[in-house]
C-alpha cells in the first residue's frame, strides 16, 4: 500500500476529491459532515487501475486545526496539495506549504480543484501556485486540473498518482519500527486499538513493542493487525494499519504516542537542531510546540545562534539524527520554523564558554551527522548506539577512529591517553604495594573513568551491546600490560613477598615432605604469614588456600586424588582421612575442594566417590 496525505486551505475541496477518487467518505464525525468542514483526520483507500493499493489521509485545512493537519501530514511520504481554481492561493495554503517544506516531504502532486467552476482561472491559479512553491520540495511536482463533480481530469490525476508513487523510493521493511499513533480507541471484545501510517519496519502478530508517549514507556504485545478493514498476520510499509494491543488500556494511548522496536531508539528529552526554514531561532521566542509524526510536544528553546538551538522537550520522544520537525508558536496558528535534528545525545553545557564551543561544532556539522565528532566527544562508543542515533557508520572509518574490539569505535588519541593512564596507574600501584600480584581490571577501569574523556561506564543496553570489560581488556593490552586471573600487571611480574619470603619457603618445604600436614594457624603466625601474605603467595601460584584457614601446596589436590582413587568406591570421610594420613581439619576442606573441581562426587551425607 502507498499512503498520500492531502494538504491545502479550508474549503478547497480536499475531502470531495478524496471521495471522488475512492468512493469513500473520509469525514468520520457527524459534525464534520453537517458543517462540511473537516476537523480531524479522515481515512479512505482505493485500488488504482494499475493494481496499486492507495490510502489517503485527509487533513483539515482550517487554521484552528493546524495541529491536526501536521499529525496527518507528518508520517506521510507523499502529499496531494490542493488549490481551488475559483479561490486561488490563500492563507492556509502558505501554512501547509511551509509545513510540507519543514517536514522535508519531497514527493507530491499539485491538484487544481473546482476546474468546472472557474475554467478561465485554471491557468492563472496554476501560475500562482508555481510561484508560491518555487524553492520548495514541490516546486517541480506535476500539476493537474480536476473537477470532482464532473470527473474532469480525474483519470489523468490517477495516472499521475501512479507515476509519482512508482518513483517514490521503497521503504525498508527490515528497518527498526517507529509507528506514530494518530488514533487510539477501544473495541468491545478486542480491547485497545491504535492506528497509524507504517513507513518503515514490519509489524506482525505477537510482536513485542515499546509504547512511548506522555506516560512512562511500557512493553506491549501485538494481539492482531488490520489493514483496509481486513485482518492480516503481517504488515509491511508503506501502509495504513490498525494494531490491536495487549497489556495497555485505551485511556493510556493518545495521538502522538509511538510504537517502536524495543532497545533500538533513543527516547530523549533534549536535542540540538538546525533551522531549515522560517523564523530565526534566536528571535526571542523561548516556548514553542514541536511537531513530528503525529506528536505535538511543548519545548523550551535555548538558542545558540539564528540557525542552531537546543530544545528541551516536555516529554521524551523517540528521535534520531536527520529527523525533520515543525516548530509552531503556541500563540500563533502559523508555522514558526522548520528544523532538522543534529544530535539526540548532546553534551551538557556546564562549563564557561560551552555554548560558544557548541555553536561552532554544530555550525560545521553535516545534517547526516558526524561520526568522528560523536566518537571524539565520548572517547569510545558502540556501533549499535551510533546506529540508534540514526548515524550511518561507514565501512572506511575516519582516520582517527579505530575499532580495536568488535562493536566499539574509539577515538585514536583518546585510546593513546587511556593506554598511557593505565600503564602509569598499574606501575604506581605495584610500586606502592609490592605484595600484590597485580591490579584488578575493575580498578583500572575506575581510574580510566577519571580521565577526560572518561571511559564509558555502561553500554547502551541494546541486544548487540558490547560489555565495557571488553574495551578495558583491549586498553590494558595496548598499554603493554598483561591480564592474569583478572589482574593487570607488567609481563613477568610476580609479587615481592619481601620479609614473608622465608616463611612461605618454610611452608613449601614442610608440604613437600608431607603434603597433607597443613600448618596450624599458630605455625603460620610464627612464620609471619597473615591473610595478606598468604593471598599474595596464592596469587603467585606457590600456595593454595582451602576453607577454614587450611593452607596446602597447589599440588596437594592431585596427590590426594592418586590415593583416593585406590580406595574401594564409594568411600567415607574417615576412610579418606586414614588414606591421606591427615586430620579432619584438613581432609574436610580438601574433599570439598575436590568436589568443587568435579574430581569427586558426594553420594550422601557420609560417602563420596571418585569421578572416573
Amino acid at each position: 500500500m502507498d499512503v498520500v496525505a492531502t494538504a491545502g486551505h479550508v474549503d478547497h475541496g480536499k475531502s470531495t476529491l478524496v471521495r471522488a477518487l475512492t468512493g469513500m467518505e473520509p469525514d468520520r464525525w457527524a459534525e464534520e459532515r453537517k458543517r462540511g468542514l473537516t476537523i480531524d483526520l479522515g481515512f479512505a483507500w482505493t485500488t488504482l487501475p494499475s493494481g496499486r493499493e492507495l490510502a489517503f489521509v485527509d487533513v483539515p485545512g482550517h487554521e484552528r486545526f493546524l495541529a491536526n493537519m501536521l499529525a496527518g501530514v507528518g508520517p506521510a511520504p507523499v502529499v496531494c496539495f490542493v488549490i481551488a481554481a475559483d479561490k486561488g492561493w490563500q492563507a492556509q495554503s502558505s501554512d501547509h506549504r511551509d509545513a510540507i517544506t519543514a517536514l522535508g516531504i519531497t514527493r507530491g502532486i499539485v491538484v487544481i480543484t473546482r476546474a468546472d467552476l472557474a475554467p478561465d482561472s485554471v491557468a492563472a491559479t496554476s501560475a500562482q501556485v508555481r510561484a508560491q512553491l518555487r524553492g520548495t520540495p514541490l516546486e517541480n511536482a506535476p500539476t493537474i486540473a480536476v473537477s470532482a463533480t464532473t470527473g474532469e481530469g480525474i483519470d489523468e490525476l490517477v495516472h499521475q498518482l501512479d507515476e509519482v508513487l512508482a518513483e517514490t523510493p521503497a521503504p525498508d521493511a527490515s528497518a527498526r519500527l517507529r509507528l506514530w499513533v494518530d488514533r487510539g480507541f477501544s473495541i468491545t471484545g478486542a480491547g485497545t486499538v491504535v492506528t497509524g501510517t507504517l513507513t518503515a519496519g514490519t509489524l506482525h502478530r505477537d510482536q513485542r513493542l515499546q509504547l512511548v508517549g506522555e506516560t512512562s514507556p511500557r512493553t506491549v504485545t501485538v494481539r492482531g493487525l488490520q489493514s483496509r478493514n481486513s485482518s492480516v498476520g503481517t504488515v509491511t510499509p508503506t501502509a495504513r494499519v490498525a494494531v490491536n494491543l495487549r497489556d495497555v488500556p485505551a485511556d493510556d494511548v493518545h495521538r502522538g504516542a509511538a510504537l517502536i522496536t524495543p532497545g533500538t531508539w533513543p527516547v530523549v528529552h533534549v536535542i540540538d537542531v538546525r533551522r531549515s526554514m522560517g523564523e530565526d531561532l534566536d528571535s526571542g521566542v523561548r516556548q514553542l510546540m514541536l511537531h513530528i509524526g503525529t506528536a505535538a510536544v511543548q519545548v523550551h528553546v535555548r538558542p545558540f545562534d539564528a540557525d542552531h538551538a537546543r530544545l528541551t522537550l516536555e516529554h521524551a520522544l523517540p528521535l534520531q539524527v536527520t529527523d525533520r520537525l515543525v516548530l509552531r508558536n503556541p500563540g500563533s496558528r502559523n508555522v514558526f520554523a522548520g528544523a532538522i535534528v543534529l544530535d539526540v545525545d548532546p553534551p551538557e553545557l556546564d562549563r564557561r564558554g560551552a555554548g560558544a564551543r557548541r555553536t561552532a561544532e554544530l555550525t560545521g556539522r553535516p545534517e547526516t551527522g558526524d561520526i568522528r565528532a560523536e566518537v571524539a566527544r565520548r572517547g569510545a562508543v558502540e556501533r549499535e548506539r551510533l546506529s540508534g542515533f540514526g548515524l550511518a557508520v561507514p565501512e572506511a572509518l575516519p582516520e582517527d577512529v579505530v575499532e580495536p574490539v568488535a562493536g566499539w569505535l574509539v577515538h585514536r588519541p583518546t585510546l593513546e591517553t587511556w593506554t598511557a593512564a593505565a600503564r602509569i596507574f598499574v606501575t604506581k600501584t605495584l610500586a606502592a604495594q609490592p605484595l600484590i600480584a597485580g591490579v584488578p581490571e575493575k580498578a583500572v577501569a575506575e581510574e580510566l573513568r577519571r580521565t577526560r574523556p572518561p571511559l564509558p561506564s555502561a553500554t547502551s543496553g541494546g541486544e548487540a551491546a558490547r560489555p565495557v570489560a571488553d574495551l578495558v581488556s583491549v586498553v590494558i593490552a595496548a598499554s603493554g600490560l598483561e591480564i592474569v586471573k583478572g589482574m593487570a600487571r607488567p609481563p613477568g611480574h610476580s609479587a615481592n613477598l619481601g620479609p614473608a619470603e622465608a616463611g612461605v619457603a618454610e611452608v613449601e618445604r614442610r608440604l613437600a615432605a608431607n603434603p597433607f600436614a597443613a600448618p596450624e594457624a599458630d605455625d603460620l603466625r610464627e612464620l609471619g604469614l597473615g591473610v595478606r601474605e598468604l593471598a599474595v603467595a596464592e596469587g603467585a601460584g606457590r600456595l593454595l588456600r582451602l576453607g577454614d584457614g587450611v593452607v596446602v601446596s597447589p599440588r596437594t589436590p592431585a596427590q590426594a586424588m592418586r590415593l583416593l582413587a585406590g580406595l574401594d568406591q564409594p568411600f567415607t570421610t574417615s576412610e579418606a582421612r586414614k588414606a591421606l594420613g591427615t586430620t579432619r581439619r584438613v581432609v574436610i576442606p580438601l574433599l570439598e575442594h575436590l568436589d568443587s573441581r568435579g574430581w569427586t562426587r558426594r553420594i550422601d551425607n557420609i560417602r563420596r566417590e571418585v569421578v572416573r
